[in-house]
């Protein structure tokens, strides 16, 4: 048999009053379940809280700085034409301001100006001045200002517009359901172009190449 002797372990001892006095008065130590709770939903809180301040503000710059989705002020004719200088503007080519995320053009050439007054409805006849949404209502892509024979034209699916965004009826011209869409102007007494970008009309209907409301390309092949 073994020498090896195994002692039982010592009972565990009822902690005395004074101990359990002093642990009460002593705080804990690192954080309860309950406090990191609280923490985490607090953090999440306030995180949301910012996002949506974030969006908010992002949503309303534009309006509040004169960008995107408020109203702009492109200038005159004139102002246009310095620059765009190397681009035809006075022969109704579109001129592009990036900032209005526009396309911009004389309705007549014929007549070089802008003529104060306000259309709602983007059609610019009565103002001589044209202001269409630089999306294409096929999927959104940005057309193109083709040199060659002044239509606008998609490089993404080949929808294309005469000067005026007047959309080519006929599957060869793209599948735009739709001519592009205008903003809401305003030109002011000295000949300066106000859009409203908050305001979008939609195009109208595809118009056939031949047909009255649509302008012919000047060259029967164009940049796509």
């Amino acid at each position: 048999m073994s020498n090896y002797h195994v002692e039982p372990a010592d009972k565990p001892q009822a902690l005395a009053t004074e101990a359990i006095k002093s642990l009460r008065r002593q705080p804990l130590q690192g954080m309860s379940r309950r406090q990191l709770l609280r923490n985490s939903l607090g953090g999440a809180m306030a995180l949301w809280t910012v996002e949506l301040l974030a969006g908010t503000v992002g949503f309303l710059w534009p309006n509040l700085a004169g960008g995107f989705g408020g109203t702009f002020k492109v200038g005159t004719l004139e102002d246009l034409k310095l620059q765009n200088s190397a681009l035809p503007i006075a022969e109704g080519f579109p001129a592009y301001v990036p900032e209005a995320r526009a396309f911009i053009m004389l309705v007549d050439p014929a007549r070089q100006q802008f003529i104060p007054g306000e259309d709602t409805t983007g059609d610019g006849t009565a103002l001589n001045v044209r202001a269409l949404y630089q999306r294409c209502p096929h999927l959104g892509c940005k057309p193109n200002a083709c040199l060659k024979n002044f239509w606008l034209e998609c490089p993404c699916h080949g929808s294309r517009y005469d000067r005026l965004g007047i959309k080519a009826d006929g599957t060869i011209f793209g599948p735009a359901p739709r001519s592009m869409d205008r903003f809401s102007a305003t030109v002011e007494a000295d000949g300066t172009l106000v859009l409203d970008t908050g305001k979008i009309t939609l195009g109208p209907l595809p118009v056939a190449l031949g047909q009255p409301g649509i302008i012919p390309p000047k060259s029967p092949t164009g940049c796509i």
